[in-house]
């Protein structure tokens, strides 16, 4: 039981890697919050041991705020909530920047902000954020929003990392390739032909397969667990080799 004792928090934990996480976590022995901002998602969560739910909108700081108030310590948040914008930036609209912004960063500044006082005050913690290998650390063809977005995530990562080092907070990232998740499904739906769409993106992962979100989920439990210790302001890939 590697997260014995631990309460850990995770946002999009409806479905995909949210919700592997969550399951392998509370295998490890963490009490979950399992949080999305639909419920009906998290009803598939009746009866899993150490796992409580809890509808929560990431893009409003107040519910965040009410949310982790009510909780009485806090030792793993997994900021997992993010969209993915397609397109060049002569594709890209000040609209599709703002609400790319707001979920993939703003709202991973807003629960940090919300639960470093609680860390602070155990001397404690570990922060996972999801930013993406599509990111600082490689530039993929038609992602202009979702690439800036998540290269701010990076950023935002080594500057609490920094600043709370001293305090016993841990503060990582994790940037996986392409994952085989219900989100993913939906942007494939979108283009003109689903079938050639999948093969392409496939295509592009060395192993020459998706990942599915349970290769995801062990980072995560890593990160969480006191085995980390040492790991602070890092970028984990867990990119099929994409970064090779």
């Amino acid at each position: 039981m590697r997260l014995k004792g631990k309460i850990a928090v995770v946002t999009a934990a409806g479905q995909g890697i949210g919700r592997a996480s969550v399951l392998a976590m509370a295998k490890e022995g963490a009490q979950v919050w399992a949080t999305d901002v639909n419920s009906e998602l998290l009803k598939s969560y009746a009866g899993v041991p150490n796992v409580q739910t809890a509808q929560l909108d990431v893009l409003d700081k107040a519910a965040i705020n009410s949310f982790v108030a009510k909780l009485e310590r806090v030792d793993v948040v997994f900021n997992c909530a993010g969209f993915v914008h397609s397109g060049t930036i002569l594709e890209a609209t000040d609209e599709d920047w703002s609400f790319a912004f707001n979920l993939n960063a703003r709202a991973q500044f807003w629960m940090i902000q919300a639960v470093l006082p609680k860390m602070i005050a155990q001397q404690s913690g570990s922060i996972i954020n999801m930013s993406s290998v599509c990111s600082s650390v490689k530039g993929l063809p038609n992602r202009f929003i979702y690439g800036a977005s998540k290269a701010a995530v990076l950023g935002l990562t080594k500057s609490v990392a920094a600043d709370y080092v001293k305090q016993g907070i841990r503060v990582n990232a994790i940037c996986p390739g392409t994952v085989d998740t219900p989100s993913l499904h939906e942007r494939i739906a979108k283009f003109e032909d689903p079938v050639q769409a999948r093969k392409d993106f496939i295509a592009r992962q060395p192993m020459g397969r998706l990942a599915n979100a349970e290769e995801i989920a062990p980072i995560v439990v890593y990160l969480a667990s006191d085995e980390a210790q040492f790991a602070t302001g890092n970028a984990f890939m867990v990119d099929g080799g994409m970064t090779i």
